[in-house]
């Protein structure tokens, strides 16, 4: 069920739209508000914008949503193609004007690029610790010479007070969900991992981080390069 692309669906071609939720084993669901998919720049937080300025060449938007960042390069007179799961984020994005295409990123392949985007936490589609350090593995070959990696993260060690307990596994892996209109998405695993632990498992990948802005969130911008 693409509950995220029915959601979009609806907000953007019939003006219409219920509550989108997220569930996590952390606490109660929470509303994303569909519009945050369809800002415009000038409605962006710093930290997006900032990811944007950073973008240069032919960028690979991942996990694009709406496209609403896919746009805001294209109108900066970069080239950009976007993908995503979501066959309705796609087809919203392709209305859009975004040259967008319905895929896994770790299925696509045989295109080379100066930028790789992950906004929104979009790196949590990794899924864990082994996910990152197989992202970190395959953004090489897409990767043209001098290319970078440019995505936003956050810490969740304020959730545990920041004495994190003893886990069976990293304390940023985190199940969710999707719910729109009583349809619910099987629940996934989403990543958030610290900058510190980004940085050291990335140098060990090859790749150097440079920590490019942080919030009183806990919330970072990481652009990164290989080593």
């Amino acid at each position: 069920m693409d509950v995220l692309g029915t959601a979009l669906k609806e907000y953007y071609f019939d003006g219409k739209s219920a509550k989108l939720w997220v569930h996590d084993n952390h606490g109660p669901k929470e509303e994303m508000p569909i519009n945050i998919y369809f800002r415009d720049l000038d409605a962006m937080p710093y930290l997006e914008t900032l990811a944007l300025q950073m973008c240069k060449g032919r960028t690979l938007d991942i996990g694009a949503g709406a496209g609403s960042h896919a746009l805001a390069l294209q109108k900066n007179k970069l080239e950009v193609k976007a993908i995503d799961i979501s066959e309705g984020a796609v087809e919203v994005m392709i209305d859009r004007g975004v040259n967008a295409v319905c895929t896994d990123f770790f299925a696509f392949h045989n295109e080379l690029f100066d930028t790789l985007l992950l906004l929104m936490n979009g790196i949590g589609l990794v899924q864990n610790i082994a996910g990152l350090k197989r992202f970190f593995a395959y953004a090489k070959t897409l990767l043209k010479d001098g290319g970078q990696l440019i995505f936003d993260s956050s810490d969740l060690s304020y959730l545990y007070d920041y004495e994190i307990p003893q886990l069976p596994h990293y304390y940023g892996e985190v199940k969710c969900c999707y719910e729109y209109r009583k349809e619910k998405t099987e629940w996934f695993s989403w990543l958030y991992v610290d900058a510190t632990t980004l940085a050291n498992i990335a140098f060990d990948c090859g790749w150097k981080t440079e920590i490019l802005f942080t919030d009183s969130s806990d919330q970072y911008l990481a652009r990164l390069t290989l080593r």
